[in-house]
């Protein structure tokens, strides 16, 4: 992009016009059930973070200094709130551009009855750069995101270095980034990614997958791929620096 260029888009934003930016995703809004419509209604004075707001005080937001997991595209959400349940010790946020799975997630947490959730309905990258403290966070989580499989698409995946370096800021020292994918190519774009990226560490003992932890919950969608031979990659990298 051009000097121009670059001035005019900046000019723009000052001005409050929409500027059409590339994203990591793409928006499909879906219809919501009334029980989602209901659950946003409900719950988002107190469990939905808004990213106009800017950055977040992470003790005040959740009313104690326990560890933070921030998880990106929680689709609907139950592995998450399973996670949140499970964990009454860690603080948990989720990051979800469609807005139905946003329903169905707060709508699921708050059958369950959880308090230690909290939901963005935005875009994951805006929400690291404007929301997220440095060394605030002590897991960030990416599970199934999409692929992009075509591989004049692959530009499109989210994990790329400019993105690990963004987030890395965000990890506390010995903070963790857990990856999950059932696409083997992705799989190993991941792994060739974070294997090049500075100040991160494979926890792999073989130097590059791990096995799925307990703290990742089997999903339905999981279990059937195992029963049909599918196979499922996790990666995680510690913060040394």
């Amino acid at each position: 992009m051009s000097d121009s260029s670059n001035d005019n888009l900046e000019q723009a934003k000052q001005e409050g016009k929409y500027i059409r930016t590339i994203r990591s995703f793409v928006k499909r809004e879906g219809r919501l059930t009334k029980g989602q419509a209901a659950a946003i209604e409900k719950c988002w004075p107190t469990m939905g973070l808004e990213h106009q707001n800017g950055m977040l005080d992470l003790a005040q937001v959740f009313g104690n200094d326990n560890d933070v997991v921030l998880e990106i595209g929680f689709g609907m959400g139950k592995s998450l709130v399973e996670m949140a349940k499970n964990a009454p010790h860690l603080n948990f946020i989720g990051v979800e551009v469609h807005r139905p799975g946003v329903g169905a997630c707060l709508m699921d947490a708050d059958e369950a009855g959880i308090s230690n959730l909290r939901i963005f309905e935005h875009d994951a990258v805006e929400v690291f750069a404007d929301c997220i403290a440095e060394g605030s966070i002590t897991t960030v989580q990416l599970f199934f995101p999409d692929p992009w499989h075509k591989k004049r698409h692959h530009k499109r995946r989210i994990v790329q270095p400019a993105f690990v370096e963004s987030l890395r800021s965000k990890l506390k020292i010995g903070g963790v980034f857990h990856m999950a994918t059932d696409w083997e190519n992705y799989a190993e774009h991941m792994l060739e990614v974070m294997q090049t990226a500075k100040h991160f560490t494979n926890q792999s003992q073989t130097n590059d997958y791990v096995p799925r932890p307990d703290l990742r919950p089997l999903t339905k969608f999981e279990q059937r791929g195992h029963r049909l031979g599918h196979g499922v990659w996790d990666l995680m990298f510690e913060r040394i620096s």
